[in-house]
């Protein structure tokens, strides 16, 4: 019995005149064109942004489609560590800037592109593929599975129901504002100390944080200068950061109408987080607060005495993950339970495919090909969507995108794999 599941899409056989190759540093500026226009941006490279981007580019892993010498196809991958259950991080390759010209649409230029890569990663020794979906349909089809998810919160901080005469926690912590390069200097540990520990976050590099407080700029993103708040324990210990913006609103009654915009937030303990939301929904002259990207089940709304005044606007899929070594990827995440599960993962392309058994628990597990009976058959993609523990076995299964073979095993695997909070990914990249 096997699932139902999205065909991979045919690879038509290579025309002479579309060669696809590791992109060269001549070739760059070119290569760049074609994903400003891939993405609807101005068709425009400057030398900035070339020299920027070149500096934090591998080009043996920037790859290109050129038809007469001219790239119409564009993608690039690079190395990252993405956090699994239990807090272990696994080498993955992180996949980005991907373009087809619109010219050259429908001629399965991207399934060449994405079957080199993933190819690649694999003979490397990357566990997992990731990228962040700019539509929807495309990815399942070379193995991805939506693994996390976000969501948006507007918060009418008038109806909030906040005390208005806060001033700071009331666990003796403290909310200070820092300037950048203070960021600079702890922002990176801080974050660190918390991926550790959040299933789905993938790792900043020294340019993410140059880029997020000024040290370097993006000329197609102009670069406005947040508010940076730190939340210290009672101890002194800094234990969350906090960065946003706020517009200038005021009404013909000279009434502030401001909303205040959360570029990220995270905290290592809930009670920096509290401390930090309760700071940003409390500052004067702010109506409003976005909250930026969140994870589903985030603690924001039902911190406010009424948690109505959080409005989602945004909730939709974010990172998706493509198992590359199901042994490896299964035996680096701990479960909630003690069980024995016989997975059999279907892949078009071959390089996931088998039948493997995982001995779980707690404190780790171990897994290996085998030959006895399956309880579950699913293809890759279903994999990765389980992987962080954020989707459900059972739902696949009512979909029919996951086939039990012994009866209740979408349970068993639901008890295995699930978390008591949902994974998130707070970068796009």
């Amino acid at each position: 019995m096997s699932p139902t599941r999205q065909q991979a899409a045919p690879v038509p056989a290579s025309t002479p005149s579309l060669d696809l190759r590791s992109v060269t540093e001549a070739e760059f500026t070119d290569w760049l064109r074609t994903v400003n226009t891939g993405f609807l941006r101005p068709p425009v490279v400057t030398e900035n942004d070339r020299a920027r981007r070149l500096a934090h580019s591998d080009l043996s892993r920037t790859r290109g489609v050129f038809d007469g010498g001219r790239c119409v196809a564009a993608l690039r991958s690079f190395a990252q560590e993405l956090t699994v259950v239990g807090g272990a991080a696994v080498p993955a390759s992180a996949v980005t800037n991907v373009a087809v010209a619109p010219t050259h649409r429908r001629r399965g230029l991207l399934s060449r592109m994405m079957a080199e890569d993933l190819a690649a990663a694999r003979e490397r020794g990357d566990v997992v593929s990731t990228l962040i979906a700019a539509e929807y349909p495309i990815y399942g089809r070379y193995g991805f599975g939506p693994a996390t998810w976000t969501a948006e919160w507007e918060v009418d901080t008038g109806r909030a129901g906040l005390d208005p005469r806060w001033s700071g926690p009331e666990d003796g912590g403290t909310i200070e504002l820092v300037a950048s390069e203070d960021v600079r200097k702890l922002g990176p540990e801080l974050f660190e100390r918390f991926r550790a520990r959040q299933p789905g976050a993938v790792t900043r590099d020294a340019l993410w944080w140059d880029l997020a407080t000024g040290a370097a700029t993006r000329d197609d993103h102009p670069w406005t200068e947040p508010f940076w708040a730190v939340h210290r324990s009672a101890r002194g210990e800094v234990e969350g950061l906090a960065a946003y913006h706020a517009d200038e609103t005021w009404t013909d009654a000279k009434q502030p109408l401001n909303t205040a915009t959360v570029r990220q937030l995270f905290g290592l303990t809930p009670a920096a987080e509290r401390a930090l939301w309760h700071f940003v929904c409390s500052i004067d002259w702010i109506a409003r607060v976005r909250t930026g990207y969140r994870a589903p089940d985030d603690l924001l709304p039902l911190l406010l005495p009424d948690p109505r005044a959080a409005r989602i606007v945004t909730h939709a899929d974010f990172l998706w993950v493509r198992v590359l070594d199901v042994v490896r990827a299964l035996e680096a995440r701990t479960y909630a339970a003690a069980g024995t599960l016989v997975l059999e993962v279907t892949d078009a392309s071959g390089l996931s495919s088998g039948r493997y058994r995982l001995d779980a628990d707690p404190s780790g597990a171990s897994c290996a090909p085998t030959t006895e009976s399956a309880d579950l058959t699913l293809d890759v993609r279903e994999l990765g969507a389980l992987y962080l523990g954020d989707e459900s076995a059972v739902r696949l299964a009512a979909l029919g995108r996951v086939a039990e073979e012994t009866a209740g095993a979408a349970e068993k695997a639901d008890a295995l794999v699930r978390t008591g909070r949902r994974a998130w990914c707070p970068d796009m990249f």
